[in-house]
């Protein structure tokens, strides 16, 4: 793939990643590790999403209007994902590509296959003050060693009882903590270092595109229905990683 074929993917990536969190309020960081984990390396593919997933967040962040009261309440959550990101950041960062190419297709297939399937959960508050902390470390840790920060954040920040727009607040704070963690340790062990400026803005602008694109489909079509779609479609991609990445 020559320089400017591969260009046009990334952006094409981009505004397909931003659409999908434009429509269904996530999904930014999964499809670009996804796509781009098939076309160069999963460290610069975690690098290049750094700048567009943290510009993208920051919206979700102070959508809800509810944030010194989530902090109080997910606080052990997200100093857990710092230290679990930053102890497992060396994997891959590394760039050690079969693994963390399976780890990565393996992490889609999960987050994907437990999202369509899995029964709703609900977590009693008194269950909470010791499961943040342990889910915060485990999304931490998958965080570091793929760069797909949703399991298992995602279901469980889901299981809490928020209203909607606490709801879309809270995984706001998570990626946003998770994104930073992200890139503190990728700076850490040097692997930084491949990102180019440019190409980081390119990746806002079509992130940023997409985004505002798919607000206003969200309006035009069945979230519900989009979201199923776009599950499938990160089925066959983490599974189509894996295959190439042991055969």
């Amino acid at each position: 793939m020559n320089d400017l074929t591969l260009t046009l993917a990334i952006a094409a990536t981009f505004v397909l990643a931003g659409t999908v969190k434009g429509v269904t309020g996530m999904g930014l960081p999964t499809v670009a590790m996804g796509i781009l984990g098939s076309l160069i390396s999963p460290v610069a593919a975690a690098g290049m999403l750094l700048l567009p997933s943290f510009l993208t967040n920051l919206f979700q962040l102070y959508e809800g209007g509810n944030l010194p009261a989530l902090l109080k309440r997910l606080w052990s959550m997200m100093l857990t994902i710092v230290l679990g990101t930053l102890a497992s950041s060396s994997l891959l960062a590394s760039g050690s590509g079969h693994g963390t190419t399976v780890a990565l297709g393996t992490a889609l297939i999960i987050y994907a296959l437990w999202t369509l399937f899995a029964s709703p959960l609900h977590i009693p508050p008194r269950h909470q003050r010791w499961l943040s902390p342990l889910i915060g470390l485990l999304t931490g840790l998958l965080t570091g060693g793929t760069g797909v920060f949703v399991i298992p954040a995602v279901p469980y920040i889901q299981s809490l009882g928020l209203q909607r727009d606490e709801l879309v607040q809270a995984l706001g704070l998570s990626f946003t903590f998770s994104t930073l963690a992200l890139a503190a340790g990728l700076w850490w062990h040097g692997a930084l270092q491949e990102i180019a400026l440019g190409t980081s803005v390119m990746a806002v602008l079509a992130a940023l595109i997409g985004l505002f694109a798919g607000q206003r489909i969200r309006k035009r079509i069945s979230p519900i229905a989009f979201k199923r779609g776009f599950l499938v479609c990160l089925i066959l991609l983490g599974a189509d990683m894996v295959l190439r990445a042991l055969l």
